[in-house]
């Protein structure tokens, strides 16, 4: 298994147009696998921490759906 780590740093280097590439993929949900639409939902959330103004568009791609499980 591989384990993605983004730093402080490459968070802060991150642009509108990175996070806006990011969350179209998202939103599109188009991957070869689950684990990159993961990956890539981690890296949303991990921003939005860090630089919650360049996620807030997007904060719908973050937020979970309440499920029934009764």
């Amino acid at each position: 298994m591989t384990t993605i780590t983004v730093s402080r740093d490459d968070l802060a280097a991150v642009t509108e147009d990175q996070v806006k590439l990011l969350a179209n993929r998202l939103d599109a949900d188009d991957y070869g696998n689950p684990f990159e639409g993961l990956e890539d939902w981690h890296l949303l959330r991990a921003i939005a921490f860090e630089r919650p103004e360049l996620v807030e568009p997007y904060s719908y791609l973050l937020e979970f759906e309440d499920c029934d499980e009764s």
